[in-house]
């Protein structure tokens, strides 16, 4: 395990922007990590572990401890029997890695989470979705390394306090738990419809009718495809809004006003709006910002995109612009998705 010093912290994001970290180590093992974390304490700095970048932007001002990468592989069928499988990832595999290796093996259950960005560790804390299916329906536990008491564990699903993009590695524990491996219980059978409307529609437009795991995976590539750029190729963090929810009255009030206004019943007796709609009412499409150096796609308003922004607070700033504008047109606050980092 190497410590490096001064590192340039845009090449941990896929945004490409942010300040230089004091020091950065990878780490490939459990006890790599517990040495990485033993190394901050005696330097009595602090330390933060991240996985692929996708949902994280850097402060421009950097980070003055170390940034511990998570490179923990591993993949096996722990369990099996004529009807589902429990299979055990490291978090630090690349996550639709995991997602093919399953879809390989007749497995459903996350191949709507396919070509997600990321490692394997961050789903949970973010509590990835797409297309009507989220991580926390097939994640039956996460093993973890306690900051708190420096030492190893698991926690069960039911503790994980999973929520819409959220959990209590988000909120009430962020920066105690790190991530080791994850463990799902996907199933053998095939995965049925009713599915998102852009996927019915791939399959009407291909012939598909027999649905399967790899059939839904290859969907799913193809619609995100046309609507969400490559962060390997075009710098982004996908999606940088969140859809927020709002109560049914306002729901109401907004469709009387704004009749082409999408809005689907959530658990809670809320309605969840679309925010790519939004931002795209509120003008910012396909918009080219001259002062920021940023954009967002024209084929998905929510992705924000950095063209030649020279810094973080060009990013927020912009940000803020899209904030202002649905906020006044509809009284809707928009929230980032990608975590600020430190």
């Amino acid at each position: 395990m190497e410590i490096k010093e001064n590192v340039s912290l845009a090449g941990y994001s896929t945004m490409r922007l942010g300040g230089v970290a004091r020091y950065l180590c990878e780490v490939s093992s459990e006890v790599d990590l517990a040495k990485a974390v033993a190394w901050a304490h005696d330097k009595k700095i602090p330390f933060i572990a991240i996985g692929g970048g996708s949902n994280i932007v850097w402060r421009d001002e950097g980070f003055a401890g170390l940034v511990i990468v998570n490179c923990i592989l591993g993949r096996q069928v722990l369990t099996e029997d004529a009807h589902s499988a429990v299979v055990k990832v490291g978090g630090g595999e690349v996550w639709d890695e995991v997602v093919a290796w399953t879809v390989d093996k007749n497995l459903s259950g996350i191949e709507f989470l396919s070509a997600i960005p990321g490692k394997a560790g961050g789903g949970p804390v973010q509590n990835i979705g797409a297309y009507g299916a989220e991580l926390s329906e097939v994640l039956t536990e996460v093993s973890v390394f306690d900051t708190a008491e420096n030492t190893f564990g698991s926690i069960a699903k039911d503790a994980c306090e999973f929520g819409y993009r959220t959990s209590r590695f988000k909120t009430t524990d962020k920066k105690r738990f790190l991530i080791t491996s994850l463990t799902m219980k996907l199933a053998k059978s095939n995965p049925s419809p009713p599915f998102y409307e852009s996927l019915h529609a791939y399959f009407d437009e291909h012939g598909i009718k027999e649905f399967t795991p790899k059939t839904v995976r290859e969907a799913v590539i193809a619609v995100r495809r046309t609507k969400l750029p490559d962060p390997k190729v075009v710098a982004n963090n996908g999606s940088f809004f969140t859809n927020p929810f709002v109560p049914v009255a306002q729901f109401d009030q907004l469709k009387a006003k704004f009749p082409g206004i999408k809005g689907w019943p959530a658990d809670d007796g809320r309605v969840k709006l679309a925010a790519g709609w939004l931002v795209e009412q509120a003008g910012y499409r396909g918009v080219h910002d001259k002062e920021t150096g940023m954009a967002t796609n024209p084929d998905q308003a929510l992705v924000l995109i950095n063209e030649h922004a020279k810094s973080t607070a060009d990013l927020l700033k912009f940000k803020q612009k899209i904030v202002d504008a649905v906020e006044q047109m509809f009284g809707v606050t928009l929230e980032q998705e990608p975590e600020l980092l430190p």
